[in-house]
């Protein structure tokens, strides 16, 4: 009976979001009618903010900023803690600006700058100072520190449980931990007290997490339609085009990457996303140029590692230890900012480096921060190890939808298709490599077609009636 009743309750679910959605974008419609039906006062148009006004609202409601308005918010902060350096707020509005900085640039020099006038707003002001708790609580997920992320955010929560904006930093948290049943009674908290295009960009994030993927979509529309400042709508675009690009759909994700980078030629994201729609695509020379103006703006390890296992999937070998010689020199920046690269760096070494000593990075960053990511990292760099067996428990838990998470990406499909096959798991290697190809066939440039060849060494099940052998439980 149980299975029986999962899928209208999963259908009702589904409606009850989408409910939500339209009654959010039409809640947004009706108060656009409004504005517009207003009287205006002399017929006079309300001149437009100034880009430090801009920057200190992103800011102030954490959502993406220009780059330009972070600068001279910067500024002027600086200029107000040197004449006033007993003012809390303008420390932590600083601390803040300074990580939204570090973040869009992929620069680890400015978090430590961040940490100082963080913490010297809450010596000034020691009691009830949620603004500069919050600064905190976003440095740490900047830095990938999500222990003391959920520390800072929670501190925050206990004192004004009704400020909104708390609420996302602890749902990144929460993800990083894998906690991902705590995240969505954290976004269930967080829509009963605020709506709007961030709100709706939060619901994606989670949906997304999930396994939710038409939910994520129908909100990350809602929330790039509602967005005001073309900074914050260019971001939630690129994230748009990330979620197309998953699920195989080049020609929509390609479309939000070029859409976000035209609102802001400063969203670097979105040029590494076109980077890695292109190369699917098979425009291998538009590809490169994508990646690289990605890296010289936003060189972060992440894209290097992409572009790097394009050109030696292009049989340039040279040129891939260029950008793998980039990476490791942006981890060790990041570390010396105090930010955590030993995601990627585990991840790179699994495959083109040393796997054991990827097994012990990804172990310390397991047992910290046990999320999903971490999880199918592991698996996979066990596998590389030749730990095989121990590979596929890390696999399972990467592919658990029980255990809250779900998103099921093409590239966690293909690891465990991997590791089963080595296992003479033959059926479920099977199924797992078939699902990843059916996920998104252009997951990898390096990835994608070795699925394609260890699927046709599989060959085709046994015909109807014929057992398969798993060698175990799939």
């Amino acid at each position: 009976m149980e299975n029986q009743q999962e899928g209208p309750v999963r259908r009702e679910r589904s409606a009850r979001r989408r409910r939500v959605l339209l009654a959010s974008a039409a809640g947004c419609v009706v108060l656009g009618g409004v504005l517009v039906l207003l009287p205006r006062e002399r017929s006079a148009e309300p001149a437009p903010p100034s880009p430090v006004a801009l920057a200190m609202e992103a800011v102030g409601s954490g959502v993406p900023a220009a780059l330009p308005g972070l600068t001279e918010l910067i500024e002027e902060r600086r200029e107000a803690v040197r004449k006033r350096p007993r003012d809390a707020t303008s420390w932590a509005v600083l601390g803040a600006a300074y990580v939204e900085r570090g973040r869009r640039l992929a620069d680890p020099a400015y978090y430590p700058r961040a940490e100082k006038a963080l913490r010297t707003s809450l010596s000034v002001r020691p009691r009830r100072n949620t603004r500069a708790l919050e600064g905190l609580a976003a440095l740490s997920n900047a830095r990938r520190d999500f222990p003391a992320a959920r520390r800072w955010g929670e501190a925050a929560l206990k004192l004004e449980p009704r400020r909104w904006t708390t609420y996302p930093l602890l749902i990144d948290a929460y993800t990083g931990l894998g906690e991902y049943k705590a995240a969505k009674r954290t976004l269930d908290r967080l829509t009963r007290l605020r709506s709007g295009p961030a709100v709706l960009a939060r619901a994606a994030a989670v949906y997304r997490d999930r396994g939710w993927r038409e939910d994520a979509a129908a909100s990350r529309a809602a929330g790039a339609g509602g967005a005001r400042a073309p900074a914050e709508r260019a971001a939630y675009l690129e994230r748009a085009g990330q979620l197309a690009f998953e699920r195989g759909d080049l020609d929509v994700a390609l479309r939000h990457f070029r859409e976000a980078v035209r609102l802001d030629p400063d969203q670097f994201a979105a040029r590494a996303g076109q980077g890695r729609t292109l190369a699917a695509l098979g425009r291998t020379t538009e590809a490169l140029n994508a990646y690289r103006a990605a890296l010289a703006g936003q060189p972060c390890p992440r894209y290097a590692l992409e572009l790097g296992e394009l050109y030696e999937s292009l049989g340039m070998p040279e040129a891939a230890r260029e950008r793998y010689g980039l990476l490791r020199e942006r981890v060790r920046r990041a570390a010396a900012g105090g930010a955590d690269e030993e995601l990627v760096l585990g991840r790179f070494e699994a495959d083109h480096g040393d796997p054991k000593a990827a097994v012990r990075r990804l172990r310390a960053e397991w047992k910290r921060q046990p999320g999903t990511e971490v999880a199918d990292a592991l698996g996979w760099a066990l596998y590389r190890a030749g730990e095989t067996d121990e590979a596929l428990r890390f696999a399972l838990t990467a592919t658990d939808t029980e255990r809250g998470g779900g998103v099921l990406d093409a590239a966690s499909m293909y690891h465990r298709g991997m590791i089963e096959q080595k296992l003479n798991r033959h059926g479920a290697a099977r199924r797992h490599l078939t699902e990843a190809l059916r996920i998104n066939p252009h997951f990898s440039p390096l990835q994608a077609p070795a699925a394609r060849t260890a699927t046709e060494a599989l060959g085709e099940p046994p015909d109807e009636g014929v057992p398969e052998m798993d060698g175990g439980a799939g």
